[in-house]
């Protein structure tokens, strides 16, 4: 323990693993692994493709390259702590190293819902008013949308890491998960986290929150939109368009939402229920959306056998 001044600040947190099942925890890095494996290589497999083929210039897949950066950056922020403890039991993490992950955790997850409400209005767009769609997502606004998406994520968390180092931590320092989350730390302080608490809530509603009720109003007016359509193919074909980001959506939101209750009211709920949906919340949507885009988008699809095509000539 360091003493600074009028309060006692932990020099490291201990991290824990999977609980009841810490002797498996060799085993366990073979998934881990595979997941963190497909989200490395396939959303940098989406960034190359995009990159090199000219006739996926187009706000669409400009949002799904800010989507597999996002992805990207959230498997690696977790992946040498969550690995380390699982190879090399390695259990302990500095002060501030723990705050510099969190800060970047929450970043880039407020980052992925807010590029998802982008895409929801993209979709919107391109079904509800198809030929102005391209004069109204040009790519300078393309651009302009991606820099308040970061610029918001950016500034509403920066007071977090603050008012963390202003508590004081005078008892556990174990860690519910192989990587750090502000209600984790949060709850380890013995003084008054009211202030942490409060403003917690206050830009997780005005952020996620509110871009999860925008997804769900952009997604009753595109069915609004495609019910006039005349023809069965056309509501199919426009509703299509829709399903990749539809599943992205739901393997997102659900464990976060999911997340979010149990730190806040699931006092009860065992502590390996915590950790799956974590863990879920954090490494299944990086491995799963770049799968769920190469498999519905044909585009995407015909643009990485061409690459590959090209590789084996």
């Amino acid at each position: 323990w360091e003493f600074n001044g009028s309060f006692y600040q932990p020099s490291a947190f201990l991290m824990m693993g999977i609980p009841g099942l810490e002797a498996l925890h060799p085993w366990l890095s073979i998934p881990f692994c595979a997941l963190y494996l497909a989200a490395l290589l396939g959303n940098c497999g989406i960034l190359f493709i995009i990159g090199r083929t000219p006739s996926l210039r187009e706000p669409m897949y400009y949002f799904l390259s800010m989507l597999a950066l996002t992805d990207l950056g959230l498997a690696l922020c977790t992946l040498p702590t969550t690995l380390g403890l699982l190879w090399f039991n390695v259990r302990t993490i500095a002060f501030d190293a723990c705050l510099t992950q969190m800060y970047f955790i929450h970043i880039l997850s407020f980052i992925e819902s807010s590029v998802l409400l982008a895409m929801a209005f993209d979709r919107f767009v391109a079904i509800s008013h198809p030929l102005r769609h391209p004069a109204i997502l040009t790519e300078s606004t393309v651009l302009k949308i991606g820099l308040a998406i970061v610029l918001r994520g950016t500034v509403s968390l920066l007071p977090i890491p603050f008012l963390l180092k202003r508590l004081t931590y005078c008892g556990r320092t174990e860690l519910s998960h192989s990587f750090c989350f502000h209600p984790d730390i949060m709850n380890l302080a013995c003084a008054d986290i009211k202030v942490n608490v409060f403003y917690g809530m206050v830009v997780l509603l005005s952020t996620v929150g509110m871009d999860f009720v925008f997804i769900v109003l952009s997604y009753i007016l595109i069915i609004r939109t495609v019910v006039s359509l005349t023809t069965r193919e056309e509501c199919l074909k426009a509703l299509n368009t829709c399903v990749s980001h539809i599943c992205a959506v739901l393997v997102f939101f659900i464990p976060m939402i999911g997340l979010s209750m149990i730190h806040r009211f699931g006092r009860s709920v065992p502590p390996l229920v915590n950790t799956l949906v974590a863990y879920t919340y954090l490494t299944i949507p990086p491995a799963l959306n770049p799968i769920i885009y190469s498999i519905k988008s044909t585009h995407i699809r015909e643009a990485l056998l061409r690459a590959l095509c090209r590789k084996r000539g």
